[in-house]
């Protein structure tokens, strides 16, 4: 009966959730972006953020609180970055795919431009890094606003006669990546982000991976009357292969979109009296049973009582 009670009592101290859903109201917030990947075959020199949205905004090798950790060939670290010299331009295309845009203002900008003696140790460092199996991992956050749009990583904050010095080939472009985290706001209770722990290895050709992510804005509401604001998201992915003369470059897209519907998740807990009801049913249904197996117990005693008696009578 003691066991019964302590269940019934953690039933009743439990919370439990309760999902609404409204129309999305919220304007002219930042959405961030929590991202935590490593690129096994990738130095930290060749790697960079970038971010473009339908606003027509695109930045270029982002800084804003995002981290380089350069691993060596096990995957342990041997140098930290912080990314600096933010480079932010207007972007007029609006188009979510933007190889052949990348593509383009690399050719504009290093058209007629010869290698200096910088570019030139890069690519002595980066080749020996590649040689010495380095990799690179980037966690941080990103502030974007709240509007459709990609972020990816890439070699695209390279000058383009660089990228060909390093790499001969975009096809020789190794983007395999593992997601260790990727989530678009603060964690609560229950959910689960797809793409967290995904891992994605390339054995043969190189090419490019887009995830493409619908965000639903949540809200998160604690017993104790706090608030928080977050947001869930779903994900489907394509890969495209690359061969040797495409003049894309491999990369990994994450196209993402909001949902004008938002969802209320809110815990709550069980009437007092509900709790008093359940308990008053445990304890009349312990009396009814334990009732029960006394009149049996008392009728068996008997009948065997009876069957000795007549025995002895005999």
């Amino acid at each position: 009966m003691a066991t019964l009670f302590v269940h019934e009592l953690t039933y009743y101290l439990s919370t439990y959730t309760v999902h609404q859903m409204a129309v999305d109201l919220q304007r002219g917030e930042t959405l961030p972006i929590h991202i935590n990947m490593t690129f096994p075959s990738l130095p930290c020199d060749v790697l960079s953020v970038d971010a473009i949205d339908m606003s027509g905004k695109h930045e270029v090798d982002l800084d804003t609180n995002i981290w380089k950790l350069r691993l060596n060939n096990e995957g342990r670290i041997i140098g930290t970055e912080y990314l600096s010299d933010l480079v932010e331009k207007e972007h007029t295309a609006h188009g979510h795919d933007d190889h052949k845009d990348h593509q383009e203002e690399a050719d504009h900008k290093v058209k007629h431009h010869s290698l200096d003696e910088e570019a030139e140790n890069m690519i002595k460092k980066v080749k020996h890094a590649l040689e010495n199996g380095e990799g690179c991992r980037v966690y941080g956050v990103l502030d974007v606003q709240r509007v459709a749009g990609n972020f990816h990583m890439s070699v695209h904050g390279l000058n383009i006669f660089v990228a060909q010095m390093i790499f001969e080939s975009s096809s020789r472009v190794n983007v395999s990546h593992i997601i260790h985290d990727l989530s678009f706001g603060p964690k609560y209770p229950g959910i689960h982000n797809p793409l967290d722990d995904t891992s994605r290895i390339l054995r043969g050709a190189s090419g490019t991976f887009k995830y493409y992510i619908k965000i639903v804005p949540t809200e998160y509401k604690y017993i104790s009357k706090e608030v928080l604001p977050t947001n869930q998201f779903s994900v489907t992915e394509y890969f495209s292969p690359i061969n040797e003369f495409d003049r894309a470059w491999p990369a990994v897209y994450f196209l993402y979109d909001l949902s004008p519907i938002t969802v209320t998740i809110r815990e709550e807990r069980r009437s007092f009296l509900h709790f008093i009801t359940r308990l008053c049913a445990v304890l009349g249904g312990t009396f009814a049973l334990t009732g029960m197996l006394d009149r049996w117990m008392y009728r068996l005693v008997e009948a065997l009582t009876k069957r000795d008696a007549r025995r002895i009578v005999r």
